[in-house]
Order: C-alpha cells, then sequence, then structure tokens
C-alpha cells in the first residue's frame, strides 16, 4: 500500500496514456475527484465519472487523445508530497511550461488551477503540475 495516494493516482494517468488507454480506473477519494475535475476544465482528459464496483468507490479517467493517436496530457508530476509538503503564495505559485501549462493547487476555497489562485489572490499546497 502507498503512502501517497494522489501520486498513485497520477502514475496511473500517466502510464495509461502512454499506453493509449480509453480509461484508467483508481481508488476514488474527494481530492482525486477534485483534481479530475480540474484536468478536464483544462481539457487535459475526456472526462471523468465516480463510479462502484463490488462495493468500492472507483474514478473512471476517461483519457484524451489527438486524432494522429498523441496523449493531449503530454506531461504530469507531482509537487508536494507527504515528505516534503510545498506551499505557496500567490505571487509564487509555479507558471508550468511558462504559462502553457497547468498547477493544480490546494486552497483553502478548494482544488483549483494556479491561474484561478493568482486571480483569487491565495496560495495553498501545489498538489500537481501538468501540461
Amino acid at each position: 500500500m502507498s503512502q501517497d495516494p494522489i501520486a498513485d493516482f497520477l502514475t496511473a494517468i500517466r502510464n495509461a496514456n502512454s499506453k493509449l488507454f480509453e480509461k484508467v480506473d483508481v481508488p476514488s477519494s474527494k481530492l482525486k475527484v477534485a483534481v479530475a475535475r480540474v484536468l478536464k476544465e483544462e481539457g487535459l482528459i475526456a472526462n471523468y465519472k465516480a463510479i462502484e464496483e463490488r462495493g468500492r468507490p472507483l474514478l473512471r479517467i476517461y483519457l484524451r487523445y489527438t486524432p494522429d493517436r498523441q496523449g493531449v496530457l503530454r506531461k504530469i508530476e507531482r509537487y508536494s508530497r507527504p515528505g516534503l509538503r510545498v506551499y505557496r503564495i500567490c505571487q509564487e505559485l509555479p507558471r508550468v511550461e511558462g504559462g502553457l501549462g497547468v498547477a493544480v493547487v490546494s486552497t483553502s476555497r478548494g482544488v483549483m488551477t494556479d491561474k484561478n489562485a493568482r486571480k483569487l489572490g491565495i496560495g495553498g499546497e501545489v498538489l500537481c503540475a501538468a501540461s
């Protein structure tokens, strides 16, 4: 059992994307659903759905590809981790790929992108970065 469920979630997405899978199932949690919502809003995944299979809550992530079968999600990596939490104020939030990517931030107002957090003038824990 892993000590970092968010890292496992991101690794499952990364592996499924590299193998060109249509979807991937991961154990569900409120934080994972919130991260999936942000990734969908940014157009990096096609969709997500919370399901229950054999009495266990799962999160089904539908991956998105270009017409020539290249993954839209090119890179996704964990920023903050259990052994080294990364908190940033709004002015110090990372700009992923020069602003072309997205950093997912957990704030006091919920999970959102770095752009939205800057707009609201709030910081938080930088969960992951994707492009």
